[in-house]
Formats: C-alpha cells, sequence, structure tokens
C-alpha cells in the first residue's frame, strides 16, 4: 500500500485498509528491537524532533527510541526547557523548529488542535503525540496490535474501557480504531466521567462494571487524570475503587483467555490493584514493548523510508 499520509493527527483519519497496513507493518519493525544490534540505516540522515508539553515517559521514550533504532538523528524539548515560559506561543516555537529543517515534528501538548494547525502550516511530517481530550492515535494502534498479537484478529472482539472516558483522548482513539477494525466497544464510567454527547459515540455504555466484565475479551483501564480535575467527580478514591476498580475478584470473573491492559501510568489501589495489573492475564508490559514497534512504523511510513528495513 502506498502511504498517503504526510502527518497522523487522528484515528480518525484512517481507513480500516491503512490501520490494518501498520498493524502489519508492525511486526517486522518489532523483529529488529529482538536482535543482538537494535538499529538499521532506514532513516540515516533524517531528524526528528520531539516537542513535548506535557510530561510523558512512555509515548516519548518510545518515539525516541523508535527514531534511533531507525538511525533518525533526535532532540527532545519539554515545555520546561523551552523559550515558552518567556511567553513564545507554540506556533513561533514550531516555525523556529521548522527554520532548522526537521523531517518530523512529534507534538504533546494540553490543548486539541495544535498539532493539527502546525501539520497546515508545516512542510514537514507531524506526529500527534495527544492532544488535550481530543485524539492519541498511536497510543490506540498499539492498543491494536497488542490485541491482534493476542487474538489474532480484531473483529468480533469485546473491549471494556473503563474509567476517566470525559478526559480521556486515549479511549476516543481506540473507539474510533478498535470499531473501525470490528471490535465492539464498551465504555464504563460513572455518569460523572462520561463526555457530553457520549451516546453518539460508535459505543455501548455502561454506569456499572460487574456486567461488562463476564464477556470482555479485553478490559482497558484507564487512570483518573486528577491533574484535569477542577471539580468532584465522585465522593472519593476509595468509593470509586471499589465501584470501577479492577481487583482480583473481578479478575476472576473475566472469562479464559481475556486480557488486561492499561496505557499507562497506572495508579495501582485506585482504578488497578497489584493482584490484577501483575496477573497472568495483564498485557501491559506488552502494550509498552509494542509501542516501538508502531511508532518505527509510522516514523517509516511518514519519513519514506528505504523500502528494505533489513
Amino acid at each position: 500500500m502506498k502511504w498517503a499520509h504526510k502527518d497522523l493527527i487522528g484515528i480518525q483519519e484512517l481507513t480500516a485498509g491503512e490501520i490494518g497496513h501498520i498493524l502489519d507493518m508492525a511486526s517486522s519493525f518489532k523483529e529488529i528491537s529482538k536482535r543482538d544490534i537494535k538499529k538499521v540505516p532506514t532513516l540515516r540522515g533524517k531528524t526528528v524532533v520531539l516537542l513535548f508539553y506535557e510530561a510523558s515517559t512512555r509515548t516519548r521514550l518510545s518515539f525516541e527510541i523508535a527514531a534511533k533504532r531507525l538511525s533518525a538523528d533526535t532532540t527532545a524539548l519539554s515545555q520546561a526547557g523551552s523559550s515558552f515560559s518567556k511567553g513564545e506561543t507554540i506556533m513561533d516555537a514550531a516555525s523556529n523548529v521548522m527554520a532548522m529543517a526537521p523531517d518530523c515534528i512529534v507534538i504533546r501538548y494540553p490543548h486539541a488542535g495544535i498539532p493539527r494547525k502546525m501539520a497546515e502550516l508545516l512542510p514537514c511530517s507531524v506526529i500527534n503525540a495527544g492532544d488535550g481530550y481530543h485524539e492519541h492515535p498511536t497510543q490506540a494502534l498499539l492498543d491494536m496490535y497488542s490485541l491482534k498479537e493476542r487474538f489474532g484478529s480484531l473483529k468480533g472482539l469485546n473491549v471494556a474501557i473503563v474509567g476517566d472516558i470525559m478526559h480521556s483522548r486515549v479511549a476516543r482513539s481506540n473507539v474510533y480504531g478498535l470499531t473501525r477494525m470490528g471490535a465492539r466497544v464498551t465504555l464504563v464510567a460513572p455518569k460523572t466521567l462520561l463526555p457530553p454527547g457520549v451516546e453518539t459515540w460508535n459505543a455501548r455504555v455502561s454506569t456499572e462494571l460487574d456486567p461488562v466484565i463476564p464477556s470482555a475479551d479485553a478490559v482497558m483501564m484507564l487512570r483518573v487524570q486528577m491533574e484535569r480535575l477542577n471539580e468532584r467527580f465522585f465522593p472519593d478514591i476509595r468509593e470509586y475503587s471499589t465501584f470501577y476498580g479492577l481487583n482480583r475478584k473481578r479478575v476472576e470473573a473475566m472469562k479464559d483467555g481475556a486480557v488486561i491492559m492499561h496505557p499507562g501510568p497506572m495508579n495501582r489501589g485506585v482504578e488497578i490493584t497489584h493482584d490484577a495489573a501483575d496477573s497472568a492475564r495483564s498485557i501491559i508490559l506488552d502494550q509498552v514493548e509494542n509501542g516501538v514497534a508502531i511508532r518505527m512504523t509510522l516514523l517509516y511510513l511518514s519519513l519514506g523510508g528505504a523500502a528494505n528495513v533489513d
């Protein structure tokens, strides 16, 4: 398949065929990470700039490792180390970075819309690493790849996404991607953590977790995003954990072969207990590992890497 996109702003813009192409290609890139020498010359001479205006561990490190394994040069800039604190706008910052001729900018920003605006104005590739409540496309792709790796296909899977749906760009991107690939999604959250208009999403909605657990092939737990909460959405953490946390009892109610997922970071003891996070059903670390392969794939496609990745 010829890749037609300069940028990746959201899963909503990808067809089922394009998502399938990314997932199929990722296996080749995952194999590179298992070699003794984890590097290929595919993107030698290319420069990838990471602009992260929100905290990140997995996404930022994963993109940097992905670029370096493809032999691209990387440099990273965070809000704390930039001129943002001196009043420089994000678009001025992007224009200044562009003057240094990067081939790709990976951007995370606390408000929706900035990656798209950058993609429209800049000639280089732009990859959205998460913008506000909008989307987190590479997380959804690695989640889909992890499920495909485990089950062989996404079609017909029942996936429960549980927790702070209102503030979750991960939930939005996964709903777009999973349903496009033939999976069924159920969103589980207290009414106060369901976004306005959720009934228009292509997903079932439940305010109770226990009835959803037994039929789910995958249970994806979401962190309560305390840093985004400007009002009280539930009485206290203990009550939230009681009704919406994944614990040993709920893990035991899952059907044979069902898996536990989490995009990280986890709040152990809130949305997930140690028993659940570290159980044999957990593929949380598989998700982290697969994030490198997915991001290698996207950098390769966006930057027109050589046809041979050997």
